[in-house]
């Protein structure tokens, strides 16, 4: 396994692969856990290499503090990704990604940055497609990996993909959970061991919404789970939704030719959890 901190040195080696090699690209945070090498498996079940990146993006925090507690585990990323049998790992620095100007770009993703994630966490998605358009450019991937947990986030990318007409493909992953139910995050190992101990109640609350959205109308079952955090001893719900697959708009009258599903954003303390279903 090979790590380059600088871009030249990770596209001089890129560079070098023959004609036709293709590059599975899986760009992560840090702080790995299962749920990262299960994109990386995947991707080296379908690509000739896998590159992953890692980098804690300063232009995608709206909040200073969670930017400054991210957990931040390199050395054990590594060991991690060369067990998953990682061809090239890249793990630049803000000043090498920005040259100096970290600053994001302004994206129109025809509103789909307007929703959920987007009303609570300003700039946000210009700072993801900052860097996922610029972390394409350098590793120039076949295919890119990216988990269903940040479902929104996967829509954005793709949006991006097809109004700048950039040569990857997307590839979503499904959502990998411990064996209790909560969605494998980097944020989890904040979790106070109560607050741990409580947390599958999210994804039991979004399976038990499942089942009502099949013979209640959203809105009742906004209401629901709504009653469900209201009274929680731990956790503050920020929202919970029923979206369009494709559009993210709210759901008002389900048609039954349409993908839906339900997203949720929940504080424990300062550490912010988010989940979601397929319904």
């Amino acid at each position: 396994m090979l790590v380059f901190s600088k871009i030249i040195s990770v596209q001089q080696e890129i560079a070098s692969l023959k004609n036709g090699t293709t590059i599975g690209f899986v760009p992560t945070m840090g702080a790995l856990h299962e749920g990262h090498l299960s994109l990386v498996e995947r991707a080296k079940k379908e690509n000739d290499i896998v590159v992953v990146s890692i980098f804690v993006n300063p232009t995608q925090f709206d909040n200073a503090d969670d930017l400054i507690n991210y957990p931040k585990t390199i050395d054990k990323d590594l060991a991690l990704l060369e067990s998953s049998y990682c061809d090239i790992v890249f793990t630049p620095t803000p000043q090498e990604i920005y040259n100096n100007d970290i600053q994001s770009q302004s994206y129109d993703f025809d509103g789909l940055e307007l929703q959920m994630e987007g009303k609570f966490r300003d700039g946000h998605f210009n700072g993801v497609g900052t860097i996922v358009e610029r972390l394409f450019e350098i590793v120039k991937p076949s295919k890119a990996y990216f988990g269903e947990k940040d479902f929104q986030q996967i829509q954005i990318v793709r949006k991006m993909v097809e109004k700048r007409n950039l040569p990857v493909k997307i590839i979503a992953c499904p959502i990998h959970r411990e064996k209790d139910g909560l969605a494998m995050s980097s944020r989890n190992v904040r979790l106070t061991k109560e607050q741990r101990a409580a947390a599958p109640f999210i994804y039991k609350t979004l399976k038990k919404a499942k089942a009502k959205f099949g013979i209640k109308n959203a809105s009742e079952v906004v209401k629901w789970v709504g009653n469900e955090f209201k009274n929680h001893p731990l956790f503050n719900l920020e929202y919970f939704e029923i979206a369009d697959e494709d559009t993210l708009l709210s759901v008002e009258t389900k048609n039954p030719t349409k993908k839906y599903r339900a997203f949720i954003a929940v504080f424990a303390g300062k550490i912010r959890l988010i989940d979601n279903i397929s319904l």
